[in-house]
């Protein structure tokens, strides 16, 4: 039987901040994790998103700087993207409503004023983006000589973003005495590479359920010729009852003429990708979970970490590059039991990514037709081949 938060040890004043929000069992992570942080353990966490794991290192360490001292700031919690660092900050700051903590934010994209007046009144908690973190450093707007908690969220994400340079200069900024948590939905080479010099005789907590798509999600395939994948889109959002649905695209290009065509289908709908500002990412964003954009067209910035509920559809207008970007992606729907549906629009070109998909999952993906679409070429309605024939084309 699993156990309440009071159980787990956790003090009144995080309790209180739980009750408010209807939080009575823990998940998984968090009943496995949250014990090991109180006692001041390193810790390596393996999870999905949509599995709790910001409340899992979250709760434990408000836990800690309600209950001790120190000169500020005393935790700093390393993500990935602005949009990951906001949630992690809106988390931290409804946990902590009874704590009397002080919580900063820093990202790039914007002016310094904000984030650097925060830093001089002190703060206990700076949830960061790397190379925010790394700039005011430098301008003496910050010191990390006396963190604590050194927590890195999405840590194979920052390293496909190309952070390893800067998170492994931030660990060695901070001091070697420390608790530190690595958290990360992969657990390659990489990763053990750095929870080797990083951590000190961590705790390992895996709740991964075998890398798979949820059993809440039903995804499928649509096979169609490249040239068509635009119109089988716009043919799919007239089919699907959905409420929400993310569009999921590899480009930035793609993004935006998925938007204009989405848009002139008569959908309200909003973008996000890098090369949008700030404002207009928030906007999208708090747009999208309001209800007033339905549609979301994303590459993957939003595809790792975000709180997005109640996404009843997502849509892979690429099948993914990396494996593992399917599970992720795909994830965004059916969260906390509900039900969702995923599909993905799949051209022959992309049979190599296919391909180790299916391998990942450990089965094939079935393949859908829609009727009522005119399709120019009949689509390919088979198990995946063997991907070695275009592989041996790729490497002429």
């Amino acid at each position: 039987m699993s156990k309440t938060f009071a159980e787990l040890g956790l003090p009144e004043p995080i309790l209180q901040a739980l009750a408010a929000c209807g939080y009575t069992t823990p998940t998984p992570i968090q009943e496995q994790a949250i014990p090991e942080l109180l006692a001041g353990r390193d810790l390596i966490g393996a999870a999905q998103t949509g599995t709790g794991k910001t409340a899992a290192f979250a709760l434990p360490t408000l836990a800690h700087l309600v209950t001790a001292e120190g000169t500020l700031p005393r935790c700093l919690v390393l993500t990935p993207t602005r949009e990951l660092a906001m949630q992690v900050e809106e988390n931290f700051k409804k946990y902590g409503t009874h704590a009397g903590l002080r919580i900063c934010l820093l990202y790039g994209g914007v002016g310094y004023g904000a984030q650097t007046e925060q830093l001089r009144k002190g703060v206990d908690v700076v949830v960061a983006t790397p190379g925010r973190l790394l700039d005011l450093w430098e301008k003496g707007f910050l010191k990390l000589d006396q963190v604590r908690h050194l927590i890195l969220d999405e840590v194979d994400r920052m390293l496909d973003m190309g952070f390893i340079e800067d998170v492994s200069r931030i660990i060695n900024i901070c001091p070697k005495k420390r608790q530190t948590l690595l958290f990360s939905a992969t657990a390659d080479e990489s990763i053990a590479r750095i929870a080797k010099w990083a951590l000190t005789d961590p705790v390992r907590v895996d709740v991964r359920t075998g890398r798979t798509a949820a059993d809440t999600v039903d995804h499928c395939l649509y096979p169609v010729d490249s040239y068509q994948k635009y119109d089988l889109l716009m043919a799919l959002l007239q089919k699907l009852d959905f409420k929400s649905v993310i569009v999921f695209t590899r480009t930035k290009r793609d993004a935006d003429r998925i938007t204009e065509w989405v848009q002139s289908g008569g959908h309200a709908v909003a973008t996000m990708h890098a090369d949008r500002s700030q404002s207009e990412r928030f906007e999208a964003l708090q747009g999208f979970k309001s209800g007033k954009y339905p549609v979301l067209v994303a590459t993957d910035v939003a595809a790792r970490g975000l709180d997005v509920r109640g996404v009843t559809h997502v849509i892979n207008y690429n099948v993914p590059e990396h494996a593992e970007d399917y599970v992720h992606r795909i994830g965004r729907t059916g969260r906390a039991n509900t039900e969702g549906e995923a599909v993905t629009l799949y051209s022959p070109d992309e049979l190599h990514s296919l391909k180790a998909i299916e391998q990942l999952l450990g089965k094939t993906i079935e393949r859908r037709k829609l009727d009522t679409f005119k399709y120019r070429f009949e689509p390919d309605m088979g198990a995946t081949k063997s991907a070695a024939p275009a592989a041996r084309r790729r490497n002429r």
